[in-house]
């Protein structure tokens, strides 16, 4: 017994020795500057909620950052219901497919974002293919180029790679035997899947649309690129305010807003993702 407990002692040590340099680059790179922007928000140019108090009353930031949280609903909702047919599909075709389809997810991983974006403006822009399209059948003027429709739809396109990865993993776990069980016991197969397999695939729903909702909150390229400054989200702000106009506090109050945010959709996670609760309510709606 006490021998054991030695090996676990050993082992918990070896743990925390191999995290200390993740540790330490965490601390250095990302904890400390974080810190260092929170408390110039409420030092700068005097201690107080000076900063936070003009960024909600000048009548411009709150403007901005609902409409980046619209945007990142929007971006997020779109990729879910793109995402989830496809996900469920690879978790139905044969190996050689599946492997066929992940290829299309990891596809765009292996191209520049950049890339990517100036792909987008080429198509969005005045005279671009989606004008031309929209133009052959008789609407003219549509450019969405410098508009906030026109990133949502590049946005979707960069993110749903986030949406398909997580949801599959989850589904990929799910016993398919569960839904032939409740249809042999007289449910349709429609209502099976709403009731059995929808809540076990809600730790992937909500995971991914997490991950792509808190990674749209402050995505930079794309909105710069395609947007405009009539139409900011927060990253745009917050670049004019340091790179313009020089004011650190209020960019760093914005961006700790926006980490605040980012914790309170992560702590919902925590509290929505979890297998068990998902299988419980399964067995309980059954």
């Amino acid at each position: 017994m006490a021998g054991a407990t030695s090996t676990r002692h050993n082992r918990r040590s070896a743990t925390g020795w191999i995290l200390l340099p993740a540790i330490a680059v965490l601390l250095v790179f990302f904890f400390y500057p974080l810190a260092i922007i929170v408390w110039r928000s409420f030092t700068e140019p005097a201690i107080g909620l000076d900063n936070y108090t003009a960024l909600f009353t000048d009548g411009v930031s709150v403007t901005v950052l609902l409409r980046t949280l619209r945007t990142a609903l929007i971006v997020g909702v779109a990729t879910l219901l793109i995402a989830y047919p496809y996900a469920y599909a690879m978790t139905r075709v044969s190996r050689r497919m599946r492997a066929v389809l992940t290829v299309l997810v990891l596809l765009p991983f292996w191209t520049s974002v950049m890339a990517r974006n100036f792909a987008w403006y080429l198509l969005e822009q005045r005279g671009g293919l989606i004008d031309r399209f929209f133009s052959a059948i008789g609407i003219d003027g549509v450019v969405l180029l410098g508009s906030v429709t026109g990133v949502t739809v590049a946005m979707v396109q960069v993110m749903l790679p986030f949406m398909v990865l997580p949801l599959y993993s989850t589904m990929s776990t799910i016993d398919l035997r569960l839904m032939d069980a409740a249809t042999s016991l007289g449910a349709s197969r429609p209502k099976s899947f709403a009731r059995i397999y929808a809540p076990l695939s809600l730790p992937g729903v909500v995971s991914g649309f997490s991950l792509v909702f808190i990674v749209t909150l402050g995505f930079f390229i794309t909105p710069a690129l395609l947007g405009s400054p009539q139409q900011s989200l927060v990253s745009q702000v917050i670049e004019t305010r340091v790179g313009d106009l020089l004011d650190f506090p209020g960019a760093g109050a914005l961006g700790t807003v926006l980490l605040v945010v980012t914790l309170v959709v992560l702590f919902a996670v925590s509290r929505v993702a979890r297998p068990a609760t998902a299988l419980n309510q399964a067995v309980d709606r059954a």
